[in-house]
């Protein structure tokens, strides 16, 4: 597939779909650098548990979660993340999903770093965290908490929702107590209450996300200015360019939707090139 179909097909996933992919890429990256080079560079992106080390690496309460430890890890963590994603977005938008899931990265990365600064018996574990877990599990138990009563299919069973839940926190406790990872599960908890908080607050009509996602909306506006800032100013008369303009934008929208159309009926490949290539671009000036 061309590099113009493959970025259309991207384009048309949720964001779940997209975070899998990128996921998964990462995993790969890393893998070959590894295996290629004789090092990996994802050392300076996991998540140290010494506030220190940390301090040097702020950017790394969000990009452990693109890591993961090998293909069971990463295999389970975004097949969750496609189930619950599906969910999800029946309910909510793309900017939700963000919300929910990078909290929980960020409040689970909390924990784990909490986890091993306040507990004097694991200072001495030498260890990092990596992986989706947190995010996952935060939307995970936000749908839970959520439509509780809301009944899926495993295996042969109908289940609840809040049954599912409640066994993958239950899972964690115990894993706390006799498994070897205590500053991991502690993360998982961590994201699994942001995701509890996060629904049963928006049932009362608060979003508690709404902060993040204007943080996200001030950063994105500022790179957008600077890579629109033109050095000449451009002046604009009145009257017939405003028509002009109005009836390019209608007739371009009007080809737009005649190729998807035609996608809808004909699959991407019936394209032309020169259609292609038109739907790039637009799809970049949007």
């Amino acid at each position: 597939m061309a590099n113009g179909g493959l970025q259309y097909t991207f384009a048309r996933l949720n964001i779940a779909e997209k975070l899998i992919v990128v996921n998964v890429l990462v995993f790969i990256l890393d893998g070959l650098s590894m295996a290629l080079l004789g090092f990996g560079f994802s050392k300076w992106f996991h998540l140290p548990k010494d506030f220190v080390a940390f301090f040097g690496q702020p950017w790394s309460l969000v990009t452990y979660s693109f890591f993961h430890g090998g293909f069971g890890h990463i295999f389970w963590n975004m097949l969750m993340l496609y189930f619950t994603g599906r969910i999800f977005m029946n309910l909510f938008d793309a900017r939700r999903f963000i919300n929910v899931y990078f909290l929980g990265v960020i409040l689970g990365g909390l924990f784990f770093l909490l986890s091993y600064n306040v507990f004097p018996t694991l200072i001495s574990a030498n260890t990092a965290l990596i992986g989706a877990s947190a995010g996952v599990s935060a939307v995970l138990i936000f749908i839970c908490a959520y439509i509780p009563n809301q009944e899926v299919r495993i295996i042969f069973f109908n289940v609840k929702l809040w049954y599912v839940g409640a066994f993958f926190i239950l899972m964690d406790l115990v894993q706390i107590s006799y498994g070897d990872n205590l500053g991991g599960r502690l993360a998982h908890l961590g994201g699994a209450l942001l995701g509890y908080v996060y629904a049963r607050q928006l049932l009362k009509g608060m979003d508690i996300g709404s902060g993040f996602s204007n943080m996200l909306d001030g950063l994105g506006n500022l790179f957008k200015k600077r890579e629109h800032k033109a050095p000449l100013k451009t002046v604009y008369k009145k009257g017939r360019k405003e028509s002009r303009e109005d009836y390019d934008k209608q007739a371009r929208q009007k080809k737009i939707d005649a190729i998807l159309d035609k996608i809808s009926k004909s699959g991407y490949e019936s394209l032309s090139k020169a259609e292609k290539d038109f739907l790039f671009k637009a799809g970049k000036e949007d």
